[in-house]
This record gives C-alpha cells, structure tokens and sequence, in this order.
C-alpha cells in the first residue's frame, strides 16, 4: 500500500501568489473512505510549534487505486524561512482514511523562491 504527493515537474520552490499542481496517488488493497490533500505551513525548532492549513481539498469517490490532480494558489505569507531557533515549513500533505496512510512533500513560499535566512544563521546574508 503506497501514498505519493508530487508537484508538477518536481518544483519545489514557490513565490506567494504562485499556483502550485500536481498529482496525489495511492495503491491501496480497497477503496478508501476519503482521500484529503491539505497545503499547510508548520514550524519546526525551540518553543512552541504552530501549524497553519491554508486549504483543504477533498477528493470525491475514491478508488481503490488512483491518481488525482490537485491546484493551489499560494498565499502572500507567512514566508518560509530557517532561523536559528525556529523554522518555517511549508508542505502538501494526503492523507488516506481509515488506514492513516499519508504522504508528504515539502516545499518552499517567500519571494525569492527559497527559504529566507535569518540573520545569525549560518549562510545568512545582512541586509544593507
């Protein structure tokens, strides 16, 4: 049994505003209850972890094995950014009932395409 998220043509990288696509499928040995894609932002790191789901698509009628489309518009933020107490994670996430089967992909949102360092992180570039 196999879950899979993948963007279209392997991208990763987004801008706010940007559309982001791509396929969901899954191998199961029956039909599922429900089949949800969820694009969502976490962070990772020291203090309290925060999760925000930004939109949730609900895949009707599901077989038992499929591969479905999904197409989101990428909000102006948060922005994904490494710090050095705290990260920012943006990600597209199935997740198959009953069964708790699920799949997740990672993918970056600021404006520059990448994750954006903060200042005191290795690599970090100031500002100026």
């Amino acid at each position: 049994m196999s879950v899979q998220v993948e963007t279209r043509d392997g991208v990763s990288t987004f801008r706010p505003g940007d559309e982001v696509a791509g396929t969901v499928r899954w191998d199961l040995d029956r039909p599922p209850k429900s089949v949800a894609v969820r694009l969502f932002w976490y962070t990772e790191g020291k203090g309290n972890r925060d999760r925000g789901i930004v939109a949730d698509l609900d895949l009707a009628d599901p077989a038992a094995t499929d591969r479905r489309p999904f197409r989101f518009v990428l909000p102006a933020g948060p922005w994904s950014f490494v710090g050095e107490l705290i990260t920012l994670v943006w990600a597209i996430e199935a997740v198959v009932e009953p069964g708790d089967h699920a799949a997740r992909i990672e993918i970056a949102v600021s404006p520059t395409g990448r994750p954006i360092r903060l200042a005191g992180t290795p690599g970090a570039v100031a500002a100026g």
